[in-house]
């Protein structure tokens, strides 16, 4: 979120089921948890739906927060969550009404259509032409850099966007996540 305001960037928000990616079975041990996300997923697709568009990002910094740096997937109050972005908290209803799941499906299709199948998340993408958007899975980077070094990472990853036959660049992680406070 550091390169956003110094590179004159509007970043849209947009839903990745995993649920829905990798066809979650209820029998499998991921289910609860990418259940959970799914539902907070709906929670935002109802806060688009109603105008609240703007605060969708603060909600997933805030979610990625508590799920990722304290693990606390299944004590989320998202009705508090989502009153803290300054929408209406009554939008967390959401979480248990199935009738957002054409939308996930719909923001998860049409980013898996960006960049196949066999990734996962974050996908970055660019309109690199009016109309014309190219993306990447990633990147998964560890910590995560601030400042200069963001600026460094966006301009980077915008210049690899120029080559649409650029596939996969990867090395193995030799770290968990470093997470800053």
């Amino acid at each position: 979120m550091d390169v956003a305001p110094e590179r004159d960037l509007t970043v849209n928000w947009r839903s990745i089921s995993l649920l829905i990616k990798n066809k979650v079975e209820p029998d499998s041990e991921y289910y609860e948890p990418v259940s959970a996300t799914h539902n907070m997923l709906r929670v935002m697709e109802a806060m688009r739906a109603a105008g609240a568009e703007a605060a969708i990002g603060d909600l997933y910094t805030d979610l990625g927060q508590r799920i990722h740096h304290r693990q606390q997937l299944m004590d989320i109050d998202l009705a508090a969550a989502v009153a803290a972005t300054g929408a209406d908290r009554s939008l967390a209803e959401a979480a248990n009404d199935a009738s957002f799941d054409d939308a996930v499906r719909a923001e998860t299709e049409a980013g898996l259509a960006l960049v196949g199948e066999d990734v996962g998340t974050p996908i970055v993408a660019i309109e690199t032409e009016p109309g014309s958007w190219q993306g990447y899975f990633g990147p998964v980077i560890s910590p995560a850099p601030t400042g200069e070094a963001a600026l460094r990472l966006w301009d980077n990853l915008v210049g690899l966007m120029e080559f649409p036959e650029l596939f996969e660049l990867k090395r193995t992680r030799n770290v968990g996540p470093i997470f800053a406070e």
